[in-house]
């Protein structure tokens, strides 16, 4: 009875992982930003648009079949340095951070590459230093929404490369009719209006 019950768990070890087995994944990426642009607080006059800048950062979903989630993690740092507007603003370092939950459509499993798309909402944290001594180091936690797409292309069960271009963009608005201070900006209450851009990455994906 115990050899046949070594044999047994034996065998079970020795069997290949299902499909089912290959629900989870992890990428890693690198790409980067373009298409960028934003109104800057209290000065409405700087609509810069933004230069296209290095992204890195992961993505871990859940994905059974057809219907699935994600959580998108993205940094960009130096954002907003050297802005390419007409008008531009002398930023100190900057950078900033996407943290997205979205659903997932997929392909269905089978296929060795696997077209996709994506949406949610999330956080969009954006932080600026003062250039030349003009504010204090200013940060602000915006609701924003992300959409895109891209393939799954798998080398093995396990290993695989994910190609991703999507759009994010804040939602915070700040209506003319409500009352501002002056000093609004300067006293880091410090916010964009139509903060926008694209990104597209690469990266590798593992599954189990």
């Amino acid at each position: 009875m115990r050899k046949l019950f070594m044999i047994s768990l034996l065998a079970l070890t020795l069997v290949p992982a299902s499909a089912s087995a290959q629900n989870w994944f992890v990428s890693p990426f690198i790409g980067a930003n373009f298409g960028g642009a934003a109104d800057f607080g209290d000065f409405p006059d700087l609509d810069d648009e933004v230069e296209r800048r290095m992204d890195l950062g992961v993505t871990v979903g859940w994905v059974p079949n057809v219907v699935g989630f994600e959580i998108d993690f993205g940094w960009s740092p130096n954002f907003f340095e050297d802005t390419a507007g007409d008008r531009n603003f002398d930023f100190g370092d900057s950078n900033v951070t996407t943290l997205m939950t979205n659903l997932l459509f997929s392909a269905p499993l089978g296929s060795p590459v696997r077209p996709y798309l994506s949406t949610g909402l999330g956080l969009m944290r954006a932080n600026v230093s003062g250039g030349q001594g003009l504010f204090n180091d200013l940060s602000t936690n915006d609701l924003g929404f992300n959409i895109g797409g891209g393939l799954n292309g798998q080398f093995t069960e396990n290993v695989g490369i994910r190609g991703d271009i999507r759009y994010f963009r804040g939602l915070e608005q700040r209506s003319d009719d409500d009352p501002t201070p002056d000093d609004d900006f300067f006293d880091e209450d410090f916010g964009f209006e139509r903060f926008n851009f694209w990104r597209g990455t690469v990266g590798l994906t593992f599954r189990w």
